[in-house]
């Protein structure tokens, strides 16, 4: 039986935990974020001024090279400069305002799953929990749903900003200059199949290292229960012995689970920089046949950097749903 559901108070089969990995399974928590769309939808608006801000300010920058310092009108230097100045101040309000209201949206979903949660194992038979450790239902109601918070709280918010300035990104640096562009896209198998494939790996391991803290607390939550009966029979060191080899199991899933992420994200950086620096290299040349300007390419520089930015924030993203 399962905390949401019947199931005849037997531990998940293996078909089920292969299911709980796919990140599809985080879906059934929106009809939890359904009754705050208020909050929903201002958390969109700022979450979609504030990505249009900073690619405006890629148009700003184009504006301040090629107006403002490559002509002799004083003027026009100082509205790009004002331009660039409001974009940025609309920025840093966007962002406030999308940072409070998906955080507060975060909080207060992860507090009614918490509620479902125990008004649901206070209505389960004992059968229940005669098969389930109170250590690992307790650590469903703390550990986990923090890690869900995290989840509608930050990383749901960070996807879809970095979705909006990568599509964004994307749609400008092909206005720049569709040349550049064009081998831009070229590195993209490169850096998308890797993605998949350590992804893949992360979250095998996120989950290895999820059910080893669960053993770890189910181990500590048996031996304290019975601790008088530890203590009479002189089983101390025996329970130390075994307690230390279970930390030191969760320890080592836990560095896989980093190693493994941490090569994703840096895999992704290092492929995505080093093919935008190439192709930069052969935006010089455009600059020096007379093809772009030196705003032009600037911009195309910034929307680079932008595009590269949230590609790499979206596998640390992807990273994240896979260890929640």
């Amino acid at each position: 039986m399962s905390i949401f559901g019947p199931g005849g108070g037997q531990r998940a089969s293996r078909g089920d935990r292969d299911k709980s990995k796919k990140i599809r399974q985080i879906r059934p928590l929106l009809r939890y974020v359904g009754p705050y769309r208020a909050m929903v939808v201002g958390a969109m608006v700022a979450l979609t001024v504030s990505a249009a801000s900073v690619l405006a300010m890629g148009v700003g920058l184009r504006r301040l090279i090629d107006e403002g310092l490559g002509g002799d009108n004083i003027q026009l230097l100082n509205t790009a400069l004002l331009y660039l100045v409001g974009m940025v101040v609309l920025l840093a309000a966007s962002t406030f305002s999308r940072f409070y209201c998906v955080s507060w949206i975060g909080e207060r979903v992860v507090a009614d799953i918490r509620r479902a949660i125990m008004a649901r194992l206070l209505r389960l038979s004992p059968a229940f929990f005669e098969v389930n450790k109170t250590g690992e239902l307790l650590s469903r109601i703390t550990t986990d749903t923090t890690l869900l918070q995290t989840v509608i709280g930050s990383q749901a918010s960070s996807a879809l900003r970095n979705l909006l300035l990568l599509t964004g990104g994307i749609v400008m640096l092909f206005i720049t200059s569709p040349r550049l562009t064009g081998l831009v896209f070229i590195l993209v198998p490169v850096v998308v199949v890797p993605i998949i494939v350590l992804g893949r790996r992360v979250r095998r391991r996120s989950r290895l290292s999820q059910d080893r803290i669960a053993d770890l607390g189910g181990h500590a939550e048996e031996a304290l229960n019975a601790i008088h009966t530890v203590q009479a029979f002189g089983q101390e060191d025996n329970i130390e012995t075994r307690f230390g080899e279970k930390v030191d199991n969760a320890f080592r899933s836990a560095i896989s689970r980093v190693r493994a992420r941490a090569f994703l994200t840096a895999f992704v950086i290092l492929f995505v920089f080093s093919g935008i620096a190439f192709v930069l290299w052969l935006g010089g040349h455009d600059v020096l046949d007379g093809r772009l300007s030196g705003g032009e390419l600037s911009a195309f520089l910034f929307f680079a950097v932008v595009v590269a930015g949230s590609a790499g924030s979206l596998s640390e993203v992807y990273g994240d749903l896979q260890h929640a």
